[in-house]
């Protein structure tokens, strides 16, 4: 049995890989993360290098494929189910932060110059296809 890793995913920063590679430990496959180090240390780096890459061992590159396909690029709700647009009823929905209105730009504000987080963000959906923003009734 070949010990040889082949990389299987690469991502801009490590957190987004630390998300995969607990999915695909969940699953039983051993992952190695290459260059997380070095990105966590200085990200701007991250493009120079190629990112963050998720390795596996060649004999599971295959089921870690199949495992990554299988996770939505898309948001969806509590059930798991796919969220559609109100107004062209796609599935392409990402989950977005936005800094409208006095409210969330004075909590940004406040953020970002005694270096916290914000105490308000707005969250809203937006629609790949027709660039729609809308919330949910959840």
């Amino acid at each position: 049995m070949s010990n040889t890793f082949v990389t299987v995913a690469k991502f801009t920063y490590s957190s987004e890989a630390l998300i995969i590679k607990g999915k695909l430990e969940s699953e039983g496959i051993e992952v190695f993360m290459a260059d997380s180090l070095t990105i966590d240390i200085d990200p701007l780096v991250s493009n120079a290098l190629g990112g963050v890459r998720l390795k596996v061992l060649a004999q599971e590159e295959e089921r870690a494929t199949e495992i990554l396909t299988s996770i939505k690029e898309y948001s969806v709700d509590e059930k798991g189910e796919d969220i559609h647009c109100p107004n062209c009823d796609s599935t392409k929905i990402h989950f977005f932060t936005h800094v409208t209105g006095f409210k969330s730009l004075t909590a940004f504000l406040v953020g970002f110059f005694f270096g916290m987080l914000p105490f308000y963000t707005r969250y809203d959906y937006t629609c790949e296809d027709c660039k729609t923003k809308f919330k949910t009734d959840e």
